[in-house]
């Protein structure tokens, strides 16, 4: 039974390798290699140098792909994907301090 310390319980722990990133997401190694050079995921590097993505790095993929897929360039999905995500942090961020 995992721990509430277990490393892979966390969001940000970088358990997939490339090639499983990939299989998940049914996409191209490409692909992800892509989405770092467009900023969006910027994955762990093992001692060997190999690229390992977190969970919630494989969600922005996922998202981006869908984006890609419906016909969004990459560059621009990924720019309105971090524009979400910084929109959403302020917006917890704004709910905290009212609550204070």
């Amino acid at each position: 039974m995992a721990q509430l310390d277990d490393p892979l319980d966390d969001e940000d722990y970088p358990a997939y390798t490339m090639g499983r990133a990939a299989e998940i997401l049914g996409t191209s190694q490409d692909f992800l290699r892509r989405l770092g050079e467009a900023k969006l995921i910027d994955p762990h590097r093992s001692a060997g140098g190999h690229r390992r993505y977190s969970r919630y790095q494989l969600r922005l993929a996922a998202r981006a792909r869908e984006m890609c897929d419906q016909g969004t360039a990459m560059e621009a999905a990924c720019r309105i994907i971090i524009l979400e995500d910084q929109l959403e942090e302020a917006r917890r961020h704004n709910e905290k301090h009212r609550h204070d």
